[in-house]
């Protein structure tokens, strides 16, 4: 069965497809074909840091183009390797591990507070659109990017759009590339318009001032690598609804967040980018013959680290099914360990160095949610494993009634987190 293409398999089976195919070989590389080009399937700690040492793959030849065209846009810093990708890296690391993460999450939090004023004693809201608002109104302000009202919606709208269509084609994916190309058009003009200016210590500024080699960035290109900020920024959306789904399931988190422990908060959001679905695996390129754990890996091949896998490996987490903040609380996590954003050091390889800012941004909203009086009505809250990427079905319906309510506990129509079916 490996030896077949899986295309449509990973398409069909979504975020199960590889720990599935891994299985059938006791857990070690298994190998299949993608796209009619022959792959490894790879997983564990030893597996990412197979994946990310320097001069076994690369990942620019290994990234679909429909990847490319929707979700990280041509030219961007996830297409470069080597020298030119550590160059365009020092731009991202600088901006998004520095100083103003506090700041950030701090923007998410009055926003926050704004947007659950005007939702008390209202209709039901979906939590997940609104916490794109939210953040895209956050992370607007801290990045510099002037937007009106109506502006904020659109770019929430468009980079949702964004990630919803990177894995699929048919209507998600021209959605994706209608919203892109609107985004990178609009971003380009801003970008233009900021370079009359002299430098300012604003992402927007440095973005659009970067240079690669003394050269500036194309006005297109800078706006691409602007919306590499907003985008996943913006996608912490996902995560948002994942946290109220947790707090539904399992109260008892909710408390303990409520009550301002702010270690427990902290291991409540590593414990949430590990349980729940997002990416499902990462691709390179073999530059030369490798072997991985006795396999070998001719150079071409296409190399397939599986996050969801890892995520759940039974001997990093047990009972991996389980959601437990506890597991995180006084332990040490190696950087090749929990990887639902890459593995390695993020100054110098590909890991996600958007990642503090991940954290900060999903504990200062679950602690929002957590403190806010609110209950789910009868909703679909089962999450489609097949889906890419995968999100509460109704996407988390919530009411906030204008008086505490005088029961405890939510009222959702399905307790099931996780499903592998449609």
């Amino acid at each position: 069965m490996a030896d077949l293409d899986q295309t449509l398999a990973v398409a069909l089976k979504g975020y199960a497809w590889l720990p599935d195919l891994r299985r059938r070989v006791s857990g070690g590389p298994v190998r299949t074909r993608v796209m009619g080009q022959p792959a490894v399937g790879i997983c564990g700690p030893a597996a990412a840091r197979f994946f990310y040492a320097d001069g076994n793959l690369e990942r620019h030849t290994a990234l679909p183009e429909l990847v490319v065209r929707t979700l990280f846009g041509r030219g961007a810093v996830h297409t470069l390797d080597g020298a030119a990708h550590r160059r365009r890296k020092s731009l991202f690391t600088s901006l998004l591990m520095g100083d103003g993460i506090d700041r950030l999450a701090a923007m998410a939090g009055e926003e926050f507070d704004v947007a659950a004023a005007r939702w008390r004693g209202g209709p039901p809201v979906r939590l997940f659109d609104e916490a794109a608002v939210i953040i895209t109104r956050a992370v607007s302000r801290w990045t510099g990017v002037p937007l009106e009202d109506r502006e904020v919606t659109s770019l929430a709208r468009d980079c949702v759009a964004m990630v919803d269509g990177f894995a699929t084609v048919g209507p998600r994916s021209a959605r994706a590339l209608l919203a892109r190309r609107s985004q990178e058009r609009r971003l380009s003009k801003i970008i233009s318009a900021v370079r009359a200016k002299p430098l300012s210590t604003s992402p927007l500024s440095v973005v659009a001032h970067h240079s690669d080699e003394d050269a500036l960035l194309d006005p297109r290109t800078a706006a691409v690598e602007l919306l590499n900020i907003l985008r996943p920024t913006i996608a912490v959306a996902w995560f948002a609804a994942f946290a109220a789904h947790a707090m539904d399931m399992w109260p008892g988190h909710q408390a303990r967040i409520r009550a301002g422990d702010d270690e427990f908060t902290e291991a409540f959001t590593h414990e949430l980018r590990r349980f729940y679905p997002f990416a499902p695996f990462l691709g390179g390129r073999a530059l030369r013959d490798l072997f991985f754990q006795g396999e070998p890996i001719p150079a071409g091949t296409l190399v397939l680290l599986d996050v969801y896998g890892q995520n759940h490996d039974p001997e990093l987490w047990p009972d991996p099914y389980r959601f437990d903040p506890e597991r995180f609380l006084g332990r040490e996590t190696g950087e090749f360990d929990l990887i639902p954003q890459g593995g390695g050091d993020p100054r110098t390889g590909h890991r996600c160095p958007g990642e503090k800012i991940t954290v900060a941004l999903l504990g200062t909203l679950s602690r929002r949610l957590a403190g806010l009086d609110h209950y789910l009505p009868p909703q679909r809250t089962g999450i489609d494993l097949s889906r890419i990427p995968a999100v509460p079905r109704d996407r988390i319906r919530l009411v906030v009634p204008e008086h505490r309510p005088a029961f405890s506990g939510t009222l959702s129509a399905s307790r099931s987190p996780v499903s592998g079916g449609s």
